[in-house]
């Protein structure tokens, strides 16, 4: 008999059963090997503490499935940054819920795999349902609105790129002999996935936008993005409506932000699609597309969703529920308004979707992503979804909501403490003040070393802020004061 269980099959329970006692051993005594949010030391400290512990990655013979998991498991819990931990705040670095990581679990362990119907029977029709489900939450009003599951923010606005380039490419190919077109040339194709574009679609960003779409213009082969300046931290729909002006007679997609990753902001989404609304081109309407890959799930508040007016109206939308979804990364979703739009992702491989399985009714999921092998990310949400609810989500986000306002007022009663603004989402900025860049950059690095908060930074109004990104929603009022107290007694005097 092999001396290694399969997790999966009337057995794999029973293989799982045997080893969970040892995981969850090591989880626990990892987090309380850890004094704090992160282990202490630093880099140095740290690697030199897992490679001394790992030794052979590859021995000759093994040590077996408990000791390797006790041992491994319980240092990679002593060496993380715990997004649990209260004081672990720098980033859109989201706790996963209990429930979500155990969903998780189950997916490793049935191990689907969404390229082909035939690996993957129900997690296919789970992730058709609840993907349109989540599409008509973003596009409530729309026809036929679906979402593809991606690994996060970046994907998903590299698909939002791609969808809108090859709009432009199909529009361009029904007209070749147009003489009066400006591209009549072209003889591209939408399904022809060329890399060569007679009409290359112009990107249009804020300085507030996430890296991810310079990124995928590089990769799209498309023009870098025209970047407009965000003195107040959000886009303003008048330079949105001059860089239009300029850009007459190109394709062009305009990207707004809901919820910037330095300072939390959202662009006013519903000036900037009356500015798309306003402007046409040779191909067509201009599209608008909207990164809410972080303030997406604030949708699920009655109180806080107003933040999202005009979500709705984007073509597509970029949506992160490993953020304010508190899901197992990864768990990112690309919203369309129309269904037809994702046609053009449509690919075949014989030994995958063959034409005549198709036709006999085999579900084709090559056309979901464009990656092939793909794990069931959707049964950790659809898990939470269906145990939470609407109500159960929407009161995690009002909280973390509350938390950010909490952290504001503690700062602004600090003698020491300035606060950037008040924050809109979760993101509360400040630093000491007269403190300089070098300063406020030392402080952070002397909490991380020490392993004893985790503080992210930005820059805003052209000085350097410390950053707290609250999405831990157990963090109590006690634990913000303990921020604060430790931010000031590492400030120089």
């Amino acid at each position: 008999m092999c001396a290694a269980p399969l997790a999966g099959g009337a057995s794999g329970a029973d293989a799982l059963r045997a080893l969970l006692p040892h995981l969850l051993a090591a989880l626990r005594t990892g987090a309380t090997a850890r004094p704090g949010p992160l282990p202490a030391g630093g880099p140095a400290a740290v690697t030199r503490h897992v490679t001394e512990t790992l030794g052979p990655v590859l021995p000759d013979h093994g040590t077996g499935a408990e000791e390797a998991l006790r041992t491994l498991v319980h240092t990679l819990a002593a060496g993380a940054a715990d997004p649990a931990h209260p004081l672990c705040a720098a980033h859109l670095h989201t706790p996963p819920l209990a429930l979500a990581a155990a969903a998780d679990l189950a997916a490793s362990a049935l191990n689907p795999s969404l390229d082909s119907w035939d690996q993957a029977p129900a997690a296919s029709t789970l992730e058709a349902l609840v993907t349109r489900a989540l599409a008509a939450e973003v596009h409530p009003d729309a026809p036929d609105p679906d979402a593809l599951v991606t690994t996060g923010g970046t994907e998903s606005n590299q698909l939002a790129l791609l969808l809108a380039r090859e709009r432009a490419a199909a529009v361009v190919a029904a007209c070749p002999g147009d003489p009066s077109h400006p591209h009549s040339h072209s003889h591209s194709h939408p399904h022809s996935h060329s890399t060569i574009h007679p009409t290359p679609l112009r990107t249009l960003v804020g300085a507030n936008a996430h890296h991810s779409f310079q990124r995928a213009t590089w990769l799209l082969g498309l023009p870098a993005p025209v970047v407009l300046p965000t003195p107040r931290g959000t886009l303003d729909p008048t330079a949105v409506h001059h860089a239009l002006t300029d850009l007459a007679g190109q394709p062009v997609l305009v990207a707004a932000t809901a919820g910037t990753t330095d300072a939390g902001l959202v662009d006013p989404l519903p000036e900037i699609a009356d500015r798309c609304a306003a402007h046409t081109t040779p191909t067509g309407p201009v599209d608008f597309h909207v990164d809410a890959a972080y303030a997406g799930p604030i949708l699920f508040s009655a109180t806080h969703r107003g933040l999202l007016a005009g979500l709705d109206r984007a073509r597509t939308v970029t949506l992160d529920l490993h953020k304010l979804g508190w899901q197992p990364a990864a768990a990112g979703l690309l919203a369309v308004r129309d269904l037809a739009d994702l046609a053009v992702l449509g690919h075949t491989a014989d030994y995958l979707n063959a034409d005549d399985d198709t036709d006999a009714g085999l579900p084709d999921l090559l056309g979901r992503s464009l990656r092939t092998t793909r794990r069931p990310d959707i049964l950790k949400t659809a898990v939470t979804l269906r145990a939470l609810g609407r109500t159960g989500l929407g009161a995690l986000v009002d909280t973390c909501m509350t938390l950010a306002q909490d952290l504001a007022d503690l700062v602004e009663k600090s003698p020491h403490l300035e606060l950037h603004a008040r924050p809109i989402l979760t993101t509360v900025l400040f630093r000491p003040y007269d403190a300089d860049a070098p300063t406020v950059a030392a402080i952070r690095r002397t909490l991380l070393t020490d392993g004893r908060a985790v503080l992210g930074r930005a820059t805003a109004d052209g000085r350097l802020w410390l950053k707290a990104t609250l999405l831990n929603p157990h963090t109590t009022l006690d634990d913000l004061i303990q921020l604060i107290t430790l931010v000031e007694g590492s400030t120089p005097r």
